[in-house]
């Protein structure tokens, strides 16, 4: 694979190399993962930077209908658009339906839109593992706006705020008990609560919940990258196009405010090294499961079931004789290196 070539077309903005470039993000495969790193370092000075938006809701909350709204109105006004959608995976078989295509079916078809739906797997947090890196190299396509769609909200779908620059919450109108569920967690980082379906017969609930939540907000702690005001909540109808408009008028001006203030990249630099040590750990993850440390994992496993050492004397052995010998490899690593050629 040319990765130049790769590159320069991604960065002109080409949709069927984005396509393939996160497909190779995505494996597993350790040949693509290098290809995958060296790809990323090749565009990590692209210039332009998107918006990043992270949206979670409740399942039947409208995700996918609001998105193509939303996005449909943004690439009326001539920004393009990614959609990164995050599917989830069955606990039983691995797969997932991935149809989040077929329900953005006219925002599949702007020629200024792209929609990749992609499998959690076994990730949690609401996202997919390489969701970060496609977020990268949507941006590096020239994508104005990104949004990453979770699988759904919860306590512990929170990741996506860990990788966007504003994360919108979606709610249906008639909380009640949930707005005890979600009033700490996922409303701490929430920057807007978006509350859907404000038309018809739930136009009066809708109101009354987005004041309800309005007031749920005013009692949290006010964050230092927030200025007055937020985090807010508003009331938007994704059939009628409702309050959309006005929704993206109050997300440019926190990401205004945030870049004046210069918590915009300040909030980005912490995301890196977050992202950074997340990769260390799945790195170390990935190095227990390699033999000869899974014949020793089984071993001690099965000490640890006939109750014969306990589960932290076993795991603080592991780890012990693990770390002796990546030493052990390292050093004997350094030495061929620094043995003089014959």
């Amino acid at each position: 694979m040319d990765i130049d070539d790769l590159a320069t077309r991604i960065a002109a903005g080409e949709r069927r190399a984005l396509a393939r470039a996160i497909t190779l993000v995505e494996s597993g495969r350790a040949d693509h993962r290098e290809i995958a790193t060296a790809l990323l370092e090749r565009l990590k000075d692209r210039p332009a930077q998107a918006l990043r938006v992270g949206l979670s809701g409740t399942p039947g909350v409208g995700k996918s209908t609001f998105i193509e709204a939303f996005g449909l109105m943004l690439t009326g006004q001539g920004l393009r658009v990614a959609v990164l959608a995050v599917d989830p995976s069955s606990a039983r078989s691995g797969g997932s339906i991935l149809g989040d295509k077929t329900r953005m079916e006219h925002l599949s078809r702007d020629p200024n839109a792209f929609i990749r739906p992609s499998p959690a797997q076994s990730q949690l947090g609401g996202v997919a593992r390489r969701t970060r890196e496609a977020i990268d190299l949507c941006e590096a396509a020239g994508f104005d706006v990104v949004l990453v769609e979770t699988v759904g909200v919860g306590q512990s779908e929170t990741m996506v705020a860990e990788m966007t620059d504003l994360f919108l919450l979606l709610l249906a109108p008639g909380g009640g008990d949930e707005l005890q569920g979600v009033k700490r967690g996922i409303m701490e980082i929430a920057d807007i609560l978006l509350i859907n379906k404000a038309d018809g017969a739930l136009k009066t609930t809708a109101t009354r919940t987005c004041a309800d939540y309005a007031g749920a907000l005013r009692l949290l702690r006010k964050r230092v990258q927030d200025p007055d005001g937020f985090p807010k909540a508003m009331t938007v109808s994704a059939v009628e196009g409702a309050g959309l408009e006005t929704a993206w008028a109050e997300m440019q001006a926190l990401a205004d405010w945030r870049r004046t203030e210069r918590h915009f990249d300040a909030r980005r630099a912490d995301q890196a090294r977050f992202w950074f040590e997340a990769e260390v750990r799945e790195g170390l993850l990935a190095r227990l499961k390699r033999e000869p440390v899974r014949g020793a994992m089984t071993a001690l496993g099965r000490q640890v079931a006939e109750g014969a050492i306990t589960p932290t004397a076993a795991a603080a052995e592991l780890l012990g004789e693990y770390l002796q010998l990546d030493l052990a490899d390292r050093t004997t690593d350094q030495s061929r290196q620094a043995a003089p050629k014959a």
